[in-house]
């Protein structure tokens, strides 16, 4: 939810759209969520890059994982794709 908040905020959204997209969240919430992003921005970043990295290597072990009938749904949904020539 950090990502979402912080990429909200970052497109220029006020706290109270962001905190509508999150109705889990109170208005205080997500203002004190922006306040400790700015005041550890760094921080923030790298952390973010850090779960990316993680979502990424456990996407690519969940593909590899993938049941038979998955692999064969996959294949055939990128064999329904047109051409781009």
């Amino acid at each position: 939810m950090l990502d979402a908040l912080v990429a909200g905020f970052e497109q220029g959204h006020a706290p109270e759209t962001i905190q509508q997209q999150f109705p889990a969240l109170n208005l205080e919430e997500v203002y004190g969520a922006i306040t400790y992003y700015l005041s550890h921005r760094d921080d923030v970043q790298a952390y973010l890059q850090r779960q990316e990295a993680l979502w990424k290597a456990l996407r690519a072990e969940a593909e590899k994982q993938a049941r038979p009938v998955v692999k064969r749904l996959r294949a055939l949904r990128v064999a329904d794709v047109p051409d781009a020539s």
